[in-house]
């Protein structure tokens, strides 16, 4: 899905290429493409961005899913190629190796803050109250070996209601979807399954496909990079429950309550302090070289980094400050313009 704040409007023919070295200035606009959970935040830091200039023009940002967002972002360097990559999780060591393939070259990764996957449900749903366990018996399309079998939450656990298994939630593509896998549902197949936690180290493959394979019959359903279109279709379905990032059960608290997970609610602070399961950091990665190629781009970073305190504007709208060094060390890596490297990701 492709949103713009403004119409796409590049010197690409014509041009040399400013931001691959040409010095040009192919391009006049910063453009954005990654996660539907990290996008409400960005677009706001967009809007200041225009406010504060009358001559800049307005960012061009798309919801593409974090994973589809991590195949543009790593296609190139230069003006055809996106400045920043908003991401739901952690840049893969696959991906920075594509990156440097493509001839990326130096990457800033800066955490903007945390969000949790929220599990939510209609204000006049049936308050499901879920653990891992339960999740992964719902979701996986295998269970101790065998398809999944499992028709309604009561076949789950006998303490749930007998309502249909519905849950609609991202795609495969999505930085949330990968965030549910290993955090929600390699916990419960873990709880589940006595053989997982030796795959884990013997067979990371066979442990993956155990753990985090998403049943493909219904009971799972892919709604797509939009996540206020869940928010509809729980609206429309009460005995359904989505899967989201935080930022959206907040923004839709009129309409949508938080499911508890180990009988603790989806909230600011137990996402903060870990207590709700899911919690994540939520990133940008840019590319180093249009830094100085891309007029403004420095500029809203360092708006960027005004905007993720605990007061800030990101925070009303739903995001989860990251604790006071992260946020420092996230602004150090903005004014120093201190690179990525590979041995970062493996720790």
């Amino acid at each position: 899905m492709r949103i713009a704040i403004v119409a796409l409007g590049l010197c690409l023919a014509g041009c040399q290429d400013q931001a691959n070295g040409g010095g040009g200035g192919a391009r006049s606009q910063i453009t954005v493409v990654g996660s539907s959970t990290v996008y409400p935040f960005t677009t706001i830091v967009a809007e200041q961005f225009v406010a504060n200039d009358a001559d800049a023009r307005a960012p061009v940002i798309e919801s593409t899913g974090t994973g589809a967002g991590m195949k543009l972002f790593c296609a190139g360097l230069g003006a055809a190629h996106p400045d920043i990559e908003d991401a739901s999780r952690r840049m893969k060591p696959g991906e920075f190796q594509e990156c440097q393939r493509n001839g990326v070259g130096a990457i800033l990764e800066i955490q903007v803050g945390i969000d949790g996957i929220a599990f939510a449900e209609a204000l006049n749903g049936p308050r499901m109250a879920l653990t891992e366990a339960d999740l992964y018996r719902a979701l996986a399309a295998k269970v101790n070996g065998r398809p999944n079998g499992a028709r309604t939450w009561h076949d789950v656990n006998p303490t749930l209601p007998a309502t249909p298994i519905q849950v609609y939630g991202p795609p495969a593509t999505s930085g949330t979807r990968d965030a549910l896998a290993e955090l929600i549902l390699t916990r419960g197949c873990e709880m589940v399954d006595p053989r997982a936690k030796a795959l884990a180290t013997d067979d990371p493959d066979a442990h993956k496909a155990l753990c985090t394979r998403v049943r493909e019959d219904g009971a799972y359903i892919d709604a797509g990079e939009n996540d206020n279109l869940i928010v509809q279709k729980l609206a429309a379905n009460p005995s359904a429950i989505g899967v989201f990032g935080y930022s959206y059960l907040e923004e839709n608290k009129g309409s949508v309550t938080g499911v508890t997970i180990n009988g603790v609610a989806p909230t600011y602070a137990t996402i903060a302090d870990g207590r709700y399961p899911g919690s994540r950091p939520l990133f940008l990665y840019v590319k180093k070289a249009h830094l100085r190629a891309i007029p403004g781009l420095k500029t809203f970073l360092h708006l960027y980094a005004t905007a993720w305190g605990p007061e800030g504007p990101l925070v009303r709208r739903g995001l989860i400050a990251s604790p006071a060094s992260s946020r420092a060390r996230s602004a150090a890596i903005i004014a120093h313009e201190t690179a990525l490297t590979a041995a970062d990701l493996d720790r």
